[in-house]
């Protein structure tokens, strides 16, 4: 599963990042790294998602979305 089919409200954890090299080392200064809890607060109607990591809220992407594996809390 993709962060891009989690829905708003729902909380799931980073089981991987399948990016460019670059990319994944932003998201992972910014606290997305395997096991991360990630809490889906939004998702727009074009693709962008609003996500809690760590404490910190940003927006992500539906194309980068759709590269973030995660799995379900437990």
């Amino acid at each position: 599963m993709t962060l891009s089919d989690v829905a708003p409200g729902s909380v799931c954890r980073v089981a991987g990042l399948d990016l460019t090299t670059e990319l994944s080392r932003r998201l992972e200064a910014l606290g997305m790294t395997e096991g991360s809890a990630v809490l889906v607060l939004r998702k727009k109607r074009r693709g962008a998602m609003i996500i809690t990591v760590r404490g910190t809220r940003f927006a992500v992407g539906l194309d980068i979305a759709r590269h973030i594996s995660v799995r379900e809390a437990v």
